[in-house]
């Protein structure tokens, strides 16, 4: 039988407590979403201040970095080269904005985090600082 590790709730509190602790420095709106290795919602955070395109968004790029194991703009940058559109994929979660950063611990993704509402390059450092807290 197979064991998978996955984020706790405690795991995706951490992360959202870190990133929310760095928007409120700065005083920006954002939103940020944790997510399982499926891509399903553990924890969503929104800021004050946060445009509400923004939660859909924050969700879909943490979806699109679990679900495919890589940055959420990485996928979207290897689309973009190749000619095919993120439709291919068969579900309109998947995004190619910068953002999504997938939780990977011993070579094995174990849950994504996206954040959306703020300057693309933002939006990824912050994923990837929260990333870095469980790896």
């Amino acid at each position: 039988m197979r064991k998978r590790t996955e984020l706790s709730h405690h795991d995706a509190m951490t992360i959202i407590d870190a990133i929310r602790s760095r928007l409120e420095e700065r005083d920006l709106g954002a939103a940020v979403a944790v997510v399982d290795p499926h891509g399903e919602l553990i924890a969503l955070l929104r800021t004050d201040g946060c445009r509400l395109q923004s939660i859909t968004i924050a969700t879909n790029k943490a979806f699109t970095a679990a679900r495919e194991g890589i940055e959420s703009k990485e996928l979207g940058n290897s689309s973009r080269q190749e000619g095919f559109p993120l439709t291919n994929f068969g579900d309109y979660r998947f995004v190619g904005w910068g953002g999504g950063v997938p939780v990977i611990v011993d070579g094995e993704v174990v849950g994504a985090i996206g954040v959306s509402g703020l300057p693309e390059e933002e939006d990824i450092e912050l994923a990837r600082m929260g990333a870095a807290l469980i790896t």
